[in-house]
């Protein structure tokens, strides 16, 4: 099946690969080099995905792929039952830059991986089965990160998932009719309810935003340390999912540094290697590796192949040399005003809020988003799928602010004229 989409068809098989409904084949990629990406057919896009917080520091980044060149020449696998040089680098650098109790890292190939571990860690250290997780959160593909955040409605043909997951809303500053502080209340009073049971292993959440499913809903300040605090209390591990949200996306290079909080786990993966290579990581106390690696079997044929780690080692340094975060959260201010500022008599946005260099616009008409799309693509601004309502922006964290001024330019004039003035 094939569906119009501005000049550019699309469907769910192209080229004999499958595609789904939630990304669907858009265009044949060309090449991609910092801010921006070119069709196969030569269109220049300026991209304010970074294939969903993946090119963080821009496509292609030089140093990223030359780092990735020097270890292929070197070894490009290390079987699960050895360590290669890059492995032990990276590994050293990742724990040195998070909370010293995160001090033992399980190799994964990415986000979805690195959370089933963490589950598996949990269930493994606590003895307890339940896990709770966040309603329309994403934490990755399998049974068991669907089970965490999916609506039921979405999993519905392949049901049933994993049990013994349980969801709770979201305490959305903006996106309830409660006030921040009533809305950050009620959901600590639902996660103490559950909690009292005394049979929940692990609590997985991301840190004050979500960025899946394009929702791009922020909680209420403390929302982080209520999640730390009631879990602490009632003996249940807190899983942060920083897969999203890392790599200085939310204007830090981590976002649990927003709140200063330290989880048991922390996921992570997209921007780990800035798209040079697959991989993830779940990190976690030695303690809890201690007690649960016969356990939990932590294996993973591809998680850390030495090119990945060599692209990995050398994002962070760039991370850490160049104070990226500082940029995302100076851009993400920046970003914010501007589309407050020149949407606000726009009757087609009905909200605009992020944190970083993750800003989301929520539309008035769910039906507008994949118009909007269209418009902007064929004006050359490249903006994620999301089927919520809401545009997410993303953009790399490295973007010029002329090329950003131009993104924001043509998002506007396609918001302006998709409805009319207030």
């Amino acid at each position: 099946m094939f569906y119009a989409w501005g000049e550019y068809y699309f469907g769910m098989v192209k080229n004999h690969i499958i595609y789904n409904s939630y990304s669907p084949w858009r265009f044949d990629l060309g090449r991609a080099e910092g801010s921006f990406l070119f069709t196969d057919r030569g269109k220049r896009l300026i991209d304010f995905s970074s294939g969903w917080n993946v090119a963080n520091l821009g496509w292609n980044n030089p140093e990223v792929s030359e780092a990735v060149i020097a270890q292929i020449n070197r070894n490009v696998y290390a079987p699960m039952w050895t360590s290669d040089r890059a492995q032990n680098e990276y590994a050293r650098a990742l724990t040195d830059v998070l909370p010293d109790r995160l001090s033992a890292v399980g190799r994964a190939t990415g986000g979805t991986e690195a959370n089933e571990m963490a589950f598996k860690m949990a269930r493994a250290k606590t003895g307890r089965s339940r896990i709770i997780g966040i309603r329309d959160s994403y934490h990755g593909q399998s049974f068991g990160a669907i089970a965490a955040g999916f609506r039921p409605d979405y999993v519905k043909a392949i049901a049933p998932v994993v049990p013994n997951f349980t969801q709770l809303g979201y305490p959305s500053s903006d996106r309830s009719s409660l006030s921040p502080a009533a809305a950050l209340a009620k959901f600590s009073s639902d996660l103490e309810a559950e909690l009292t049971s005394g049979d929940v292993a692990a609590i997985i959440t991301e840190a004050g935003i979500v960025t899946g499913w394009g929702t791009t809903s922020v909680a209420p300040r403390g929302y982080l340390q209520v999640v730390r605090d009631l879990s602490a209390r009632h003996g249940a591990l807190l899983i942060l999912d920083e897969v999203g949200t890392g790599f200085s996306r939310c204007g830090k290079l981590f976002a649990l540094e927003l709140e200063q909080v330290t989880p048991d786990f922390i996921s992570l993966a997209k921007g780990m290697s800035n798209g040079a290579v697959g991989i993830g990581a779940v990190v976690t106390t030695d303690e809890i590796a201690d007690a649960t690696y016969a356990k939990a079997t932590l294996t993973s044929t591809f998680g850390w192949t030495p090119p990945a780690c060599a692209a990995a080692l050398k994002t962070l340094e760039i991370h850490q040399r160049d104070h990226v975060w500082e940029k995302a959260a100076t851009d993400g201010a920046y970003l914010m005003r501007e589309l407050r500022s020149q949407l606000k008599s726009t009757t087609a946005v009905k909200a605009v809020r992020g944190l970083g260099l993750e800003i989301g616009i929520e539309l008035t008409d769910h039906i507008m988003v994949k118009d909007v799309l269209a418009k902007a693509f064929s004006l050359g601004l490249h903006i994620a799928e999301t089927n919520e309502g809401t545009l997410q922006l993303m953009p790399p964290l490295t973007i010029e602010r002329a090329t950003l001024d131009e993104g924001i330019s043509i998002l506007v004039n396609v918001l302006s004229e998709t409805a009319p003035a207030k």
